[in-house]
């Protein structure tokens, strides 16, 4: 071989001979387990378009492999929603509900048995070296780092509380070594360098890898320096300064649902009043804060697949791209910010490429942050867990596990939180919003599109988004005349409610398949199956979904009934346990 290069160097010149020695420095990728690069955003919408304003991902992530279109989170809120998705559990399994404790955070994570129970551990166990920078969990902080340490990561760069969200003035912890500020430092381009740094310390084994780059944006700033008395301020997003002259004339879409004349929704979200101009006039200006902190995970993201095609194993490499929530900006009035059930903030994009997986595809089936980690393990060819509460999704080519399911649960406790600088206008000077929570079930086939809600204090909703796609007609209480899918609309309520039940409380395959609950013997696998007139007076006389409380947790005595009636031979018996 060394005679053939010094050949090759004769003729073609000492590059050929250079590039020749870098390819074969490279680890071989043949008979390796695939790798994964895992990129995800904080707070990033999809139905206000924003990953169309980042061509490199477009380009290197989105087009070179398949994108999910409906894809959701269960819980739209950052910390539950990441936990759910590294545990492959609901958060009515994991109880980390909030961002911070007692019902949520990084010591809650830590105290329900997690730090030693989640899919970085797993992989390891299965041979993977596993890398990690940015945003974690919230309440990782300068106080809670170290107790415990993170575990499941063999080489980490976190940010930490209360610095997180700070794009100028971030405290990032490597390893187990003390914290560090980089004060007077844009985060992301900080991270871009982290995260380069461990994808060389990743190339650099024979073992494959998982590295995850978490950068916040475009979440809304928060400097905690000089703020006082009282929570920090959540204001917009600080671009690069390269960047904050882009997209002048950008303004948040005006669907059906911005700032509507006539209000909607539900619970707290029916009071809140009409936006003035100065409010649209500040929501218009976040939305392109929000588009311009974008750009620098943009060429994050470029640079770190160009130095994967560099390395020769991007082609046993599966990219995924994604966001811990959805976002909302005026839609129904509300200020910005997410922990709603509506579109806004539980639909988020997914993007992946890699090896099998089709390019240039878009797959509408319903997938969600739940069945993340399943996939993972199927693509890294392990066993998949019992406790699951997802199903892998069809990401390639190759034989899959994969549950066709047609529902999504999405579930809240606590308070919403009202973000930028006029969120608490017409709120009492509140930013919080209490009694925010709720059980939901997103139902999604080719025959029919349907969101049902049921709220703490009581109020319910149900949108027919095939007609309605802005949910701003609330159908629920129209039970004596209309018929939706061919049946009176009472039947339909029952139905979905009844659904409803079984996934507020369901275990592992119960979530993947809740129809199998009421109907053990495999009749029912659809909304479509359980309409069926021979149901009618089983579906009527189930428990229905309710609370006794609006509690801020996940609180079982508040939780209403918790099982329901099976069918058997056209008969109602015992409640399923």
């Amino acid at each position: 071989m060394i005679v053939s290069l010094a050949l090759l160097a004769l003729v073609a010149g000492c590059d050929a001979l250079a590039t020749q020695q870098v390819l074969l420095d490279e680890p071989s990728v043949e008979g390796r387990k695939p790798n994964f690069l895992f990129i995800l955003t904080d707070d990033q919408d999809l139905r206000m378009n924003s990953p169309a304003y980042m061509p490199l991902t477009q380009a290197k992530i989105k087009e070179k492999g398949t994108e999910f279109q409906n894809h959701f989170v269960t819980t739209s809120l950052c910390c539950p929603s990441r936990v759910s998705l590294w545990t492959g559990r609901q958060a009515h399994n994991t109880n980390v509900t909030d961002v911070k404790p007692p019902y949520g955070g990084y010591p809650k994570f830590v105290a329900q048995g997690f730090n030693d129970n989640f899919l970085p551990v797993w992989l390891q166990s299965a041979g993977y070296n596993t890398f990690y920078t940015g945003k974690l969990f919230n309440a990782h902080s300068l106080w809670t780092y170290n107790a415990p340490f993170v575990n499941g990561f063999n080489g980490s760069d976190f940010l930490l509380d209360p610095y997180t969200y700070s794009y100028w003035n971030s405290t990032y912890q490597r390893n187990h070594e003390p914290p560090r500020s980089y004060e007077g430092q844009y985060t992301t381009d900080v991270m871009q360098q982290k995260a380069l740094g461990l994808l060389e310390d990743a190339l650099d084994s024979d073992s494959p890898f998982f590295l995850t780059v978490a950068p916040i944006a475009p979440h809304t700033n928060i400097d905690v320096e000089g703020v006082g008395e009282g929570a920090p301020k959540m204001t917009e997003p600080l671009p690069a300064p390269r960047h904050a002259h882009l997209f002048a004339d950008a303004k948040v879409p005006r669907t059906p649902n911005f700032n509507p004349l006539k209000d909607s929704g539900a619970g707290w979200v029916a009071t809140v009043e009409l936006q003035n101009q100065t409010v649209i006039d500040y929501e218009d200006h976040l939305y392109r804060q929000r588009l311009r902190a974008l750009q620098a995970v943009d060429e994050m993201v470029d640079a770190l697949i160009t130095r994967l095609g560099s390395s020769g194993q991007i082609d046993n490499t599966y990219i995924i791209y994604s966001a811990d929530n959805g976002y909302h900006i005026g839609h129904h009035r509300l200020p910005p910010g997410k922990t709603t059930g509506y579109e806004e903030d539980i639909r988020v994009p997914f993007y992946i490429r890699g090896p099998g997986v089709p390019e240039g595809e878009i797959v509408d089936r319903v997938t969600t942050h739940i069945d993340i980690a399943p996939t993972l393990f199927e693509l890294a060819g392990v066993p998949l867990r019992e406790d699951f509460d997802g199903t892998p999704m069809p990401v390639s080519t190759k034989k899959s596990e994969s549950i066709l399911h047609e529902h999504v649960t999405v579930e809240f406790w606590g308070h919403a939180v009202l973000e930028g600088d006029y969120g608490s206008i017409g709120h009492g000077g509140a930013f919080f919003m209490p009694n925010n929570t709720y059980k939901s079930a997103r139902i999604l086939s080719e025959e029919y599109n349907l969101y049902y809600s049921v709220w703490c204090d009581g109020d319910h909703e149900l949108y027919d988004l095939s007609t309605d796609p802005y949910q701003m007609n609330n159908i629920y209480y129209k039970l004596n005349s209309m018929q939706l899918l061919g049946r009176p609309l009472s039947r339909v309520i029952d139905r979905v409610d009844a659904l409803l039940l079984v996934l507020k409380s369901c275990q592992g395959h119960t979530c993947i398949q809740p129809w199998r609950v009421l109907h053990p013997d495999g009749s029912v696998d659809s909304l479509r199956d359980a309409l069926h007139l021979q149901y009618d007076a089983f579906y009527t006389n189930q428990p229905k979904v309710s609370y006794s409380a609006c509690e801020n947790g996940y609180l079982i005595a508040a939780e209403g009934p918790q099982v329901g009636l099976q069918y058997r031979d056209g008969l109602s018996w015992e409640a399923w346990t």
